[in-house]
């Protein structure tokens, strides 16, 4: 993976599916082994859009494009979906019965910009990177001010 410009890790958590949730990124730029690690904490969301914002979120903290990334993940929610060009179909068919389509058409934008791979983890198989996410997501997801998942809160709304 020496070839790689950055390698990021992340893990998304919610405590009660829906509930309050969090995630965690670490990346790490391959050339200079500088690294530095995100957290965030929501209201009320899933741990599938907590899995995928945090992805969503580490794309957004890039300060270039055409760059080589790898990103290592223990959601095979996120994995499969793009290495298995699931994303792309759902795209192709307007999304229809999917969930969480606000946050995969921000991810499609994103993932144009630069050469991007995902690889599944095992989660809480001592993963020293994967271990800290988890506990940046968990820890996030409990602090006393946590933001609004818009995109979830907008989808349950009855007006």
């Amino acid at each position: 993976m020496s070839n790689n410009d950055v390698i990021i890790y992340t893990d998304g958590s919610s405590r009660g599916n829906p509930g309050p949730g969090g995630y965690g990124i670490v990346m790490e730029d391959c050339k200079t082994g500088f690294s530095k690690q995100y957290s965030k904490g929501f209201q009320n969301t899933t741990n599938n859009r907590m899995e995928l914002l945090a992805v969503i979120d580490a794309l957004k903290k890039l300060k270039k494009t055409k760059l080589k990334i790898t990103v290592f993940t223990d959601s095979k929610y996120v994995v499969d979906s793009v290495e298995k060009k699931w994303i792309f179909k759902w795209k192709a068919t307007g999304f229809k019965n999917k969930k969480n389509v606000d946050l995969w058409l921000e991810f499609l934008k994103l993932q144009e910009l630069n050469n991007i791979s995902f690889k599944w983890i095992k989660g809480h198989n001592n993963h020293l990177q994967n271990e800290i996410c988890d506990k940046l997501a968990y820890k996030a997801s409990e602090n006393k001010i946590l933001s609004i998942d818009e995109g979830y809160e907008k989808k349950n709304k009855l007006f």
